[in-house]
């Protein structure tokens, strides 16, 4: 629970506020930009919900803060709002919500597939998102990004029977996962890269070390990127990028593989950390390289 004693300074007086735990990984920026904005190392309420919709907005970004810095002045909505979640967002792909400290507050999503639901990262392991994925179908696939994004994969894993995919060379942050990928370049999820898959299953794996060794990125149906850390959209800047002080393995490697990944079409990002967006081929080709420019410079 958050701790009016401790709240920022630079909060606008009102009902909700955040307080100094916060991490600054913008999840609440990201569900609700009309309220909480980003100052220094920190995010703050730069304007108090001025409608319904608004305070529904900021009451998911305070159920979804990972370290539970966001609060209220009184009460609020959280029980109903709580239903909210996972979030549809288009299609048949969901925004979890709920996330993990243990993920630096990395987003994680829920794709609902007829041949078996995927978890591509993993949220905070809750009652209430076991009941919505059971109600949902379930999960067959679990798909780790990278590292820093597994939270809590072995519960959901063991919950649900599904099968945790992941990198090699990051195999070792999910002890037990039971599909290792070992590729250097781009492959369809299908039998012949693990007996467990349908060749009819519409995504691609495609390797993009950088961030870490083993980071991966999922291509669905081509026109779904999720993009873990390894790229984003920065809402202030209005470009791509591709987080250069969070780089823990090599910004040269980052950049050769932001390249590549440029040899691909899609037209939606589902991020770990930053907006999510959707940008026509052409735009996210052109924005791709011009980042891909900055990055060797």
């Amino acid at each position: 629970m958050a701790d009016p004693k401790k709240r920022f300074e630079d909060n606008v007086d009102g009902k909700f506020f955040v307080d100094q735990t916060c991490i600054n990984c913008d999840t609440c920026r990201q569900l609700a930009p009309q309220t909480f904005s980003e100052r220094a190392d920190h995010s703050f309420v730069y304007s108090q919900p001025s409608s319904e919709a608004a305070e529904r907005a900021a009451t998911q970004a305070l159920l979804c803060c990972p370290t539970g810095s966001i609060g209220t002045m009184g009460t609020n909505q959280a029980k109903a709002v709580m239903s909210d979640l996972p979030l549809p967002l288009v299609a048949n792909i969901y925004y979890c919500g709920f996330n993990s400290p243990k993920s630096y507050g990395g987003n994680s999503y829920f794709i609902q597939e007829p041949g078996g639901n995927w978890l591509v990262d993993s949220p905070k392991y809750l009652p209430h998102l076991v009941k919505q994925f059971h109600q949902l179908g379930g999960i067959k696939y679990i798909f780790l990004t990278h590292r820093d994004d597994v939270a809590d994969c072995e519960k959901y894993a063991t919950e649900f029977g599904a099968l945790r995919i992941i990198h090699k060379d990051d195999a070792d942050s999910a002890p037990g996962s039971e599909i290792i990928i070992d590729i250097k370049e781009p492959r369809a999820i299908n039998a012949q890269l693990h007996k467990s898959f349908a060749d009819s299953i519409d995504f691609t794996v495609i390797p993009t070390p950088g961030h870490t060794r083993g980071h991966i990125v999922l291509l669905y149906r081509k026109k779904y990127l999720f993009t873990g850390d390894h790229l984003a959209f920065d809402r202030d800047t209005k470009r791509l990028e591709g987080f250069r002080e969070h780089c823990w393995y090599s910004w040269q490697e980052q950049a050769k593989s932001m390249e590549k990944l440029n040899q691909h079409s899609f037209e939606w990002l589902f991020t770990g950390h930053g907006e999510r967006i959707k940008l026509d081929e052409k735009t996210m080709h052109a924005q791709i390289q011009d980042l891909v420019m900055r990055m060797h410079r």
